[in-house]
């Protein structure tokens, strides 16, 4: 005899409608992907708009708009609250849209609400990485850059003023700076084609000079031989003594030393500023990013509730 008062078997699903009503998918693709399109595009409005305020709010005159660290500050928190706002959107749409699972636990429906929750964040950030591609590689890559720039500077920062170093030993006093009259006749020609031959003595002297100066330590004193042999070079231009001259180079390389070990400092340490810059930017992306995460699954839970109300 058959017990027609007996519950049905769980696993029929022809004697259980409520069963055989939740056997179909646990995942619905169709509110994850609404939910991920709502959050990536709330996250390009607040980004358009954070921009704007951004470049409202500095100015290139001094004293005049925020500082870069004010303004930095800023940029952080501002994303951060676009990675809230835009998650809790998009985890919130994605539970409240999905489809209504019949006969299944409690527990469950609270992980699964979770997990459309985390799909849409994932989509929506997969969206938004597609979209901000070069942005977020130039936060990323931002310190190597750095540092490959200022590597590649260093030469040219080092060049124009040891250029300057160079042309200052060769400068006449100016008891002996007057002006040449010209010559007339066949002498005109003469004047200008010895003019020519001592421009280019001069200027085949100072280059000497400048490979004999970027050829030294920026830490050593110059040698004797050179001493001696550039100060020959600058009492024959310049009409000063040997030892006028000598003292006049040695007093200059120290101060192109000087100068040239400034600006080499100075290149480092912003090239370090930059680096630490890209580093927090990267950390600070990575903890608003895993915040959002936590959101939007914590906002699907609370549509998927309000969806089985």
């Amino acid at each position: 005899l058959v017990d027609d008062t007996a519950p049905p078997f769980a696993g029929s699903a022809a004697v259980n409608p409520l069963a055989m009503a939740g056997m179909g998918s646990a995942v619905s693709w169709g509110a994850i992907v609404a939910g991920a399109a709502a959050a990536a595009a709330l996250s390009l409005i607040l980004l358009i708009l954070g921009v704007g305020l951004g470049l409202s709010s500095v100015s290139p005159w001094a004293r005049d708009g925020v500082s870069a660290g004010t303004l930095g500050v800023s940029s952080i928190l501002w994303l951060t609250v676009t990675q809230l706002l835009a998650s809790a959107m998009g985890g919130f749409l994605a539970g409240r849209l999905r489809t209504r699972w019949q006969g299944t636990h409690a527990d469950e429906v609270y992980f699964r609400d979770t997990a459309h929750g985390f799909l849409a964040w994932a989509v929506s950030g997969l969206a938004t990485a597609a979209l901000l591609a070069s942005v977020i590689t130039s936060i990323l890559s931002g310190g190597v850059q750095a540092g490959a720039a200022v590597a590649a500077r260093l030469p040219e920062a080092a060049a124009a003023p040891m250029a300057y170093f160079v042309d200052s030993i060769f400068r006449r006093p100016a008891a002996a700076v007057g002006v040449t009259p010209v010559a007339e006749g066949g002498d005109q020609e003469k004047a200008r084609e010895t003019a020519r031959d001592t421009a280019r003595d001069i200027g085949r002297d100072t280059a000497e000079v400048a490979r004999i100066f970027a050829n030294l330590s920026r830490t050593e004193a110059l040698p004797t031989e050179d001493l001696r042999y550039v100060g020959q070079l600058v009492a024959q231009r310049t009409g000063l003594t040997q030892v006028e001259a000598e003292r006049r180079v040695s007093a200059t390389y120290e101060r192109a030393q000087v100068k040239l070990n400034d600006a080499e400092a100075a290149a480092k340490a912003a090239a370090d500023k930059a680096r630490k810059a890209a580093a927090y930017s990267a950390l600070w992306l990575f903890v608003s990013l895993l915040v959002g995460a936590f959101v939007a699954s914590l906002s699907a839970t609370f549509g998927g509730r309000l969806r089985d109300a």
